[in-house]
């Protein structure tokens, strides 16, 4: 089991024929970027070519040259190379053999000036092309969209997990889901999810449980969240989880907040078993829409967050968090309770104790 505990060293290396594409170009060639280049705007290409054969040698391949090469892309870009000759002087091919013969020519624009008539003709082309792109695009996207109400908000978000560190195991993956709230703004939508791992073995542990309140104010948000997990006191359960797998896991991963079924007004967790593990990173670009944004500019500028942008809700914001420090307040005075010598404790007791007698 020694060679077990090292199996991350003694992987199998991969072998070259497995590979079937390089993962970096370290010199991508003109043909490479063309083709695999994100923005491929299709581009159609025509070539000027020359016969510059001698007499009598006319139609051969190997006489042919390329003198200009135009090319048209989809946004109607027009590209000449070489460009236009104007002030500059002819351009020159040298011909290979034993006359060694040298070719000059120029180019340059014949095109006849637009006619006003066919520039606006062409104009009225134009936008009835447009036209008709745009009446596409809204057949696509259709236009059965809710108004949103001055009290209501949309939000948007678009996330990634960047990162998961400070767990036991490696080949991590993430799975999650998102809670939405019951109609009411000061509940915010969480984002549960489960750590999990899967070596090499195909032995599958659970590595932590987490949650993530989604941000209330727009824009970028880097958030690292800590997770834990259940555990089973003693060392048959840690041996399982090392040699087979398998470990303690919610069955309602809303238990890392409230559970969703609970309807209670106080929630017990004593006797539950938990262990600190690592941490996940969330990447979050949060978006808001919502009528009640349509206001001056002065009143925006005192806007600090969503509540207060909605109305009425700001007294609820700064009641929660008052309510916040208060608890804060609370677990550091019990921690340095605890942290006391009993027999102080008990002293200063008796004391306040006598000092009440009449």
């Amino acid at each position: 089991m020694a060679n077990v505990r090292r199996r991350r060293q003694d992987r199998r290396p991969i072998e070259a024929s497995s590979l079937k594409l390089k993962i970096i170009t370290w010199e991508p060639s003109e043909e490479f970027i063309k083709n695999n280049h994100v923005i491929n705007t299709p581009v159609q290409t025509m070539y000027i070519m020359g016969d510059l054969g001698p007499y009598g040698k006319l139609g051969h391949r190997e006489y042919e040259h390329v003198l200009c090469t135009i090319k048209v892309d989809g946004n109607g870009v027009i590209t000449v190379k070489p460009d236009f000759n104007g002030t500059k002087g002819a351009y020159r091919i040298e011909l290979d053999g034993e006359k060694r013969e040298v070719w000059k020519y120029t180019i340059e624009n014949a095109s006849v000036q637009v006619q006003p008539e066919e520039e606006e003709r062409e104009q009225h082309v134009f936008r009835d092309l447009y036209g008709r792109h745009k009446e596409y695009l809204s057949g696509l996207v259709g236009s059965e969209f809710e108004m949103t109400l001055p009290g209501t908000l949309r939000l948007f978000v678009n996330g990634e997990i960047v990162s998961a560190q400070g767990y036991e195991y490696d080949n991590l993956y993430v799975n999650f889901f998102l809670e939405l709230p019951n109609h009411s703004l000061p509940q915010w939508p969480v984002l549960y999810f489960e750590v999990l791992s899967l070596d090499f073995w195909q032995r599958y542990r659970v590595e932590g449980y987490g949650s993530l309140v989604l941000p209330a104010s727009p824009g970028l948000h880097m958030l690292t969240i800590p997770t834990w997990r259940p555990v089973e006191l003693g060392t048959v359960a840690e041996l399982r989880r090392f040699f087979i797998g398998g470990s303690p896991e919610l069955e309602d991963i809303t238990y890392v907040r409230t559970p969703s079924t609970f309807k209670g007004e106080r929630l017990s967790r004593f006797g539950f078993r938990t262990e600190t593990t690592g941490s996940v990173t969330f990447r979050l670009y949060c978006l808001q829409q919502s009528k009640a944004f349509l206001e001056t500019s002065a009143l925006r500028q005192r806007m600090q967050s969503v509540l207060d942008r909605l109305g009425g809700f700001s007294q609820q914001n700064s009641v929660y968090n008052v309510l916040e420090a208060f608890q804060r307040a609370r677990r550091r005075m019990q921690e340095a309770r605890e942290s006391l010598p009993q027999d102080l404790i008990s002293t200063s007791a008796s004391a306040v104790h006598q000092s009440q007698e009449p």
